[in-house]
């Protein structure tokens, strides 16, 4: 666990409200129509994050977009590597088959978990296109993946953890900064992120 005192706070609630805000804008200015729209959020944060957009475009537009949630744990490279965690229900209710999908993510680091989201959206359609939402882009990409919406950059040093709280799970909205010692920073990248701590490591 991250000692709550270690914490340095980044985003406070107001902040992520206006950045889920527009980043919801910036969906729909992409070309992206409510009805051919599948907001797909990864677990664990993904998912609320998924729920607040479909929400806001609701709101902006007047017609509901579809949202879900995907658990990527069978498709990571790095399966072997990661503690053993029960695997959450993936739910689709819907075809993406010719969608414009916008995968949600709470926050992107190594890019192993987009990679990973990627193949596992494929067995459940051909997209027409595929987009990446993040609340946070923590940079120190080892794939050559980027997000098409970005709540807030906050470049990090890979002895850094960000932490990101949602009320839906948490209790409170708020993204914190941690720093780790480089022993538990370098291995946090090679075995991902540990159980639910909600840290970012080797997303």
């Amino acid at each position: 666990m991250v000692r709550e005192d270690a914490l340095t706070s980044v985003l406070d609630a107001a902040s992520i409200r206006r950045a889920v805000s527009r980043m919801a804008h910036e969906v729909i200015e992409a070309g992206n129509s409510p009805e051919s729209l599948a907001l797909i959020g990864i677990y664990t944060r993904g998912v609320p994050l998924a729920k607040r957009l479909a929400d806001l475009i609701r709101e902006f537009e007047g017609v509901p977009a579809d949202h879900g949630s995907l658990d990527v744990t069978f498709y990571r490279d790095d399966l072997p590597l990661r503690r053993p965690r029960p695997s959450r229900q993936t739910a689709l209710g819907f075809d993406l088959t010719d969608r414009n999908v916008v995968l949600v993510d709470d926050v992107i680091f190594t890019g192993r978990t987009i990679r990973a989201a990627l193949d596992a959206i494929m067995d459940f359609g051909r997209p027409r296109r595929v987009q990446l939402a993040v609340l946070v882009d923590r940079g120190h990409r080892e794939l050559p993946i980027r997000a098409d919406f970005v709540g807030k950059n906050l470049p990090t040093s890979l002895d850094e953890e960000i932490v990101v709280h949602l009320e839906e799970i948490d209790g409170e909205d708020a993204v914190y900064l941690s720093r780790v010692s480089s022993g538990r920073a370098e291995g946090s990248v090679r075995r991902g992120r540990k159980g639910e701590n909600h840290k970012a490591a080797a997303r």
